[in-house]
Order: structure tokens, then sequence, then C-alpha cells
């Protein structure tokens, strides 16, 4: 499915894009900030999301929110998992499994059907796609088109799961219990001080061994940025060099860096359509902008800023706990709590007449990181 249209132009065959983001919240966000920045430059995009998050965004901003603009057009692929209405994140391993063993002959249909001489739009020049659909790399293949991969968080990251088979091999994954334990007491053999060095990598290699799916999953995707035409990045070579120098050395591919992508499309506001684009959004919760008029009550830099993410779950007693210990900070803070936060069950905050000590507190179900992050008010995160 697809809908927008471009409007016919002559002269050179206008460049387009199929951008195919990870369909999780911390995916959709970069990925709709570089698809705007490609349209800026001239670009025709088509965005693709799962029919899932599709459902999603027309149930948090209205049909308008996959309406499209002229040259900026939403399409949709299925996810391959049981068809579902609930408003929440899905589970990131069984989506991984599911999209990397189902997508890739949705994604190839489309690209035909974008390719087809009645479709209205220029035919497809290379496909963008999530680091973790690389299932995108074989449909981009079949379909004779180029295909970049975006990696959407910072090049040591990418190092760190890069490393995770070395540290298997190595008997150093997964962590003992009492190596997940900060400022434990054991041995100095090199044995302790490579599980040292192994907490600051992913968490979920404490855990996890050969076999389950997330894991294997993610050590799949991240070598198969191996055989990408191009590797993209949301960083930028100043703040992380070394780790920039280390991705160059193993992948074969080149390896851009285009970030902060919210300081490019800044940089970009002067583009033609750049105001247009301003009505592409990317959430999939609907968003309370009460908090912006809250944080503008307060001194700057005074507000501790919490958010969980998208895929992060606890228990109502954890919820509670982390409450007090904000109480206990005495700052003021802004804490966004998701709906499907608490497992199983919605989130139940301290009550209303609970307030912290020698600070205020807001409580949102959602809000936009970027405006609440940008604001002077706060302090940190």
């Amino acid at each position: 499915m697809a809908n927008g249209t471009v409007p016919a132009g002559g002269g050179k065959q206008q460049p387009h894009a199929v951008c195919v983001p990870f369909p999780a919240q911390g995916h959709v966000t970069p990925m709709v900030k570089l698809a705007k920045a490609l349209h800026c430059k001239g670009f025709h995009v088509t965005f693709v999301n799962t029919e899932y998050n599709h459902r999603r965004l027309v149930r948090s901003r209205g049909p308008a929110a996959v309406a499209g603009l002229p040259g900026f057009r939403f399409a949709t692929i299925p996810d391959g998992l049981p068809p579902s209405d609930a408003d929440a994140t899905q589970d990131p391993a069984s989506l991984g499994d599911s999209t990397m063993r189902t997508c890739a002959p949705h994604l190839k249909r489309l690209i035909e059907e974008l390719n087809s001489p009645d479709s209205g739009v220029p035919p497809v020049t290379c496909v963008v796609a999530d680091n973790v659909m690389s299932f995108s790399l074989d449909a981009a293949r079949e379909a004779g088109v180029p295909c970049a991969l975006f990696w959407t968080a910072s090049a040591c990251g990418y190092m760190g799961y890069r490393h995770f088979q070395f540290l298997m091999n190595e008997g150093l994954a997964p962590l003992k219990a009492e190596e997940r334990v900060p400022g434990h007491a054991g041995g100095v053999g090199a044995r302790d001080e490579q599980a040292h060095a192994a907490q600051g990598l992913p968490t979920f290699i404490y855990t996890m061994r050969r076999g389950d799916i997330l894991l294997d999953f993610m050590m799949r995707e991240v070598a198969r940025a191996d055989i990408a035409d191009a590797v993209i990045l949301n960083t930028f070579d100043e703040i992380e060099p070394a780790a920039l120098d280390a991705m160059r050395a193993i992948l074969p591919p080149l390896v851009y860096t285009v970030g902060p992508l919210g300081l490019l499309l800044e940089r970009l506001a002067a583009a033609p359509h750049a105001a247009a684009l301003a009505t592409v959004r990317a959430s999939l919760w609907k968003e309370d902008h009460a908090c912006i008029r809250w944080l503008d009550g307060r001194p700057p830099r005074s507000v501790v800023y919490v958010n969980y993410g998208c895929f992060t779950t606890m228990s109502s007693e954890e919820l509670v706990e982390f409450a007090w210990g904000l109480a206990g900070s005495g700052y003021d803070f802004l804490w966004i709590v998701r709906p499907d936060l608490v497992w199983a069950r919605p989130p139940c905050c301290p009550p209303s007449s609970w307030s912290p000590p020698g600070g205020g507190a807001s409580w949102r179900a959602g809000a936009s990181r970027r405006r609440c992050c940008g604001t002077r008010r706060s302090g940190c995160s």
C-alpha cells in the first residue's frame, strides 16, 4: 500500500530513496529525520512502515500522519507477526526474527510496484534501511538497486555489538552473576579486568547465550553491514574518532557520518519543501505537550529528564522505587512514562498527593524528547 503523489517534472530524473526503519520508536524517529534530509536534498522519498506501526500512527496522530506530501510518501509492508491492534511496542526478539524471515519478498514487491510505469513516481534508485532490517539488502539486490544500511546509534555501540562473538569465544559472556554486580570484590586476574570492561557493552550480553533469538538476530544483523553498499551513522567524527576508525578498518563499504540529524535538519531549514516537512512526524504515541509549559516555568538546567526508551519494561514495584529515588534527588524532574512501561498492565504512578521533597514533578505518558531536551530547562537526562 502506498499513498501520496509527486508532480511530474522534466529534465534530470529525480533520485528516489526507499527508507525502511526498524519498527520501534527509537529507530523510526532518526530514520524520519534522515528521510527529511534526503528530501531536502532533492530525493523523492518512500517511507516504509509496518502495517502495525501504520495503524499506531493513525491512532496517535490521525490519518493526516500518513497522508504524505508531494515527493514524500508513505507505504506499508507486513511484519509477519499475528495481526494485533495493541497500542504498544512489540517484543523486539519476536519482531526482529519475524522481519528477518518474512519481509524481504514484501519489500521487493513494493519496489517493483514503485518502478512500474504507472506508479506516478520516479524509479527507485536506492534503499536506505535500518542496519537491523538487513533483509532490505536482499530485496534491493534482487530489484537491482543499491542499499545503504543506517545505524541509528553510535559507532561505539556498533563496535560493542560487533565484539559479542569474541566475548563468547573467550568465555567472557554471558557474565557470571557476581560479575554483573557493580564493584563486586572478585579476584584481580585478567578475567576480572576483561569482565569489568564487558560491563560497558549492550546489556543483554550479560545473560544471553548462543541460541537466544535476540542475541543471534543482533549478531547476524551487525555482521551484514559487511555486504552493504554504504553504512550511514547518526554521529559525527569529532565525538568518537577511535570507534569510527575501528569501524572503517573492518567494514568493506564506505562509512558516512551524518549526525546529529536534528542539527542537520536545522541547517537545511531554508531548503525548498523544508517547512512542509514539519508536518511529517514520527511519534507512535499521542504526545502530551503540556510538559513544555511546565518546563518553561523552571530555571535553566534545573530539571532531570527521565525516559526509558521504547523497549524497557519493569514491574510496578520498580516504577515506584524509581519515583522515590527521583523524589530523593531534590531536583525537579520530567518523567516520561509509556502506557506499556509496566509489565502486563498500565503503569501506576504515585498518588497525586505525593510530592517530592524540595522539588517539583511532572509525569507524561508521551512527549517529544527533542522538544523536552531542546529547552534550556533540562539539565541532565
